[in-house]
């Protein structure tokens, strides 16, 4: 699955791993995308959306 939201366009982001003796490794953080079903120019489709667009009512859920 797609790990980019179709609406805000949020995608996985890098950096490191900090540890006490600032040794360093990679770390990927993902957002939360979830395969939803919504109304898009009045018919159904499924979309990758992340929950900040969800919540934020950018998108209209199919009943």
């Amino acid at each position: 699955m797609s790990k980019v939201c179709v609406v805000c366009g949020k995608k996985p982001s890098f950096g490191h791993n900090v540890s006490h003796a600032n040794n360093r490794t990679k770390k990927m953080w993902h957002p939360n995308i979830q395969k939803i079903r919504i109304i898009q120019g009045g018919t159904v489709r499924r979309l990758n959306v992340c929950t900040r667009c969800i919540r934020s009512g950018f998108v209209k859920k199919a009943p």
